[in-house]
């Protein structure tokens, strides 16, 4: 079974940092789009950041893309999304996510077949 596993979240405040982590099981990394998504309360879930788990590259929201790096340790089967300089605003449940290469990098919520159960981060002023 295909399945992710996403941890690393927790409280912080903020100007603080945060590392979350998902590990997939049941596929290879460099066989999927990877993704981050959150979602805030009463809010859609949006994309944050992805990557193309076969050449590496990367896609960020504009918004979020000096204060975030996506990373993969292929032989773990884990990827990553370091935070810096965390917001209140960043207060939401974070999602990992993957998606048929195929699709391409994005973060149309459609295409992202494999999601993480969710990790919740709290950041507090």
């Amino acid at each position: 079974d295909v399945q992710l596993q996403a941890s690393g979240g927790g409280e912080v405040q903020a100007g603080g940092s945060l590392r979350l982590s998902c590990e997939a099981s049941g596929f290879a990394l460099d066989s999927f789009i990877l993704g981050w998504f959150r979602q805030a309360p009463g809010k859609e879930r949006e994309g944050v950041s992805c990557m193309d788990g076969y050449d590496g590259k990367t896609l960020y929201a504009d918004s979020l893309k000096s204060r975030v790096t996506i990373s993969r340790d292929a032989p773990k089967k884990t990827i990553y999304l370091q935070m810096n300089n965390l917001e209140p605003d960043d207060t939401a449940v974070y999602y990992c996510a993957a998606a048929p290469l195929s699709m391409g990098l994005g973060f149309d919520l459609r295409v992202y077949d494999y999601w993480g159960q969710g990790t919740q981060v709290t950041v507090s002023s």
